[in-house]
């Protein structure tokens, strides 16, 4: 354990040369501070390489240095980034601090010219803490449970061959609602409402508000609309035993699993959120219109929330 000592984990998008430095600057307003930066084992080397100075000034996680030891959490890069820090701290549900290094970057809180700022708040715990839903994903064959996984955006099921579709029967609360042919299928969050189930056609939906979604990708149906439930509800999608098509399981978009014949895949809301850190009390309404630069010009409603 690391005992009382201050431990904040730094994850960057090493393969940016931008991100690096970005990192290497926070690390370095760390310790000024006097607080350890940690770092992901399979970013230690670029960092060190880019930053020599850092020997001995910070520690590896996992090395002495456990999620749960950990204070904060701050991510340089977009949200793939923030997605990948969330698996890090998985276990002990640290705050995320996104800084936004990416293109759009819905789940980071600040863009890169508030950098030292923000690690300066970060330092003097100076920020609110906002839960958001994630995803508990099971993988069943026959009676056997194959797999086990989560997502804080979404989980899909995929087709693997192009030129071929999968064939899937669809359930709500253990009740089955519509099968067909598509291209796969999207469970989200709302969280994830702006990842790909947007691009799949669905629909928006706040973060605030708890709720699961499934949206059908390319459906070969008349009925194949996307579906909101409420979070005590299971969503489930089986490949029917006729069709020959493979699939794949994807979560978050990093992690894979082969499904097998017949395979039955159930989402459900996970006990488990992922807390993000806020440092600014922000209107979800805004940053949609900022992040897709939405025309609002004519509104005349009041020029304050």
């Amino acid at each position: 354990m690391a005992g009382s000592h201050r431990h904040i984990l730094v994850v960057a998008h090493t393969g940016r040369s931008g991100s690096l430095t970005a990192a290497v600057d926070v690390c370095k307003q760390l310790t000024e501070a006097g607080v350890t930066p940690v770092l992901p084992g399979d970013q230690w080397d670029d960092l060190h390489n880019h930053a020599p100075e850092l020997d001995g000034r910070s520690e590896r996680l996992g090395d002495g240095v456990e999620p749960a030891d950990l204070e904060l959490v701050i991510v340089l890069g977009g949200d793939g980034t923030i997605l990948r820090a969330a698996e890090l701290v998985r276990s002990a549900s640290t705050p995320i601090l996104g800084i936004n290094l990416g293109h759009v970057g819905f789940l980071a809180e600040i863009e890169r010219d508030d950098i030292p700022d923000a690690v300066r708040r970060g330092l003097a715990r100076d920020y609110d803490v906002e839960e958001r839903m994630t995803l508990s994903v099971r993988v069943k064959s026959g009676d056997e449970i194959v797999h086990e996984d989560w997502a804080l955006n979404d989980a899909t099921v995929e087709k693997v061959a192009r030129e071929r579709m999968v064939e899937v029967s669809i359930e709500v609360d253990r009740r089955p609602l519509s099968t067909f042919g598509c291209d796969g299928v999207v469970f989200s969050t709302p969280t994830g409402s702006t990842a790909y189930s947007f691009s799949a056609g669905g629909p928006v939906v706040w973060p605030s508000l708890d709720a699961l979604l499934l949206v059908p990708l390319s459906a070969h149906a008349l009925f194949a609309r996307p579906l909101v439930v409420g979070p005590e509800s299971a969503l489930a999608v089986e490949l029917v035993q006729r069709t020959d098509a493979s699939a794949v399981l994807w979560c978050d978009g990093r992690r894979s699993f082969d499904l097998p014949a017949g395979a039955r895949v159930v989402a459900r809301r996970s006990h488990v959120p992922v807390r993000l850190a806020r440092l600014h009390e922000g209107h979800f309404t805004d940053r949609l219109v900022n992040k897709f630069q939405l025309p609002v010009t004519g509104w005349r409603g009041p020029s304050t929330p």
